[in-house]
């Protein structure tokens, strides 16, 4: 099976949206989508975009995505790259993909002078978390992930 990832285009976001809500079905997260097409465009090609996308062709149809952002290393005093999101379709699984868009954002980390490559794993997703360290990533066992969203954030956002 051949196939071939370069950056997203603006043409790319109905496309990544459809994968990102196959992804959250996967994960059983459907009930946490709110992205839109015109969403996903403001922050990937917008006057001040915030992520970026690399997409997977196969046969002329996009089948995979990895959505990244460049985050910070104070102990490395480097920038990162994150990894927020990796899929590809269930028919594509097995065909060297999900390793070649890993290795892709890896390149592009190092090309950029990059100090870290990290993103976050479900911890019941055991067949990925093989993936993952049979291409050299360590799961960190010993941090978890802090989030605050919706009214909690609002909350804690307002002046107090």
């Amino acid at each position: 099976m051949s196939f071939s990832i370069r950056p997203a285009a603006p043409a790319d976001v109905p496309a990544l949206v459809g994968l990102i809500r196959e992804l959250a079905e996967f994960e059983q997260l459907t009930h946490l989508v709110q992205t839109s097409p015109e969403r996903l465009h403001e922050h990937l090609f917008g006057e001040r975009p915030v992520v970026e996308a690399v997409v997977a062709e196969s046969a002329g149809l996009v089948v995979g995505f990895a959505l990244f952002f460049t985050n910070y290393s104070t102990f490395l005093s480097l920038p990162g790259l994150y990894l927020e999101d990796l899929y590809v379709q269930p028919a594509q699984r097995g065909s060297g993909l999900g390793q070649a868009l890993l290795r892709h954002l890896a390149q592009i980390a190092v090309q950029r002078g990059y100090g870290r490559f990290e993103w976050s794993v479900l911890d019941w997703n055991v067949n990925a978390i093989r993936f993952y360290e049979r291409m050299g990533a360590t799961v960190m066992p010993d941090w978890r992930i802090c989030r605050v969203t919706g009214e909690a954030l609002q909350s804690l956002g307002r002046a107090g």
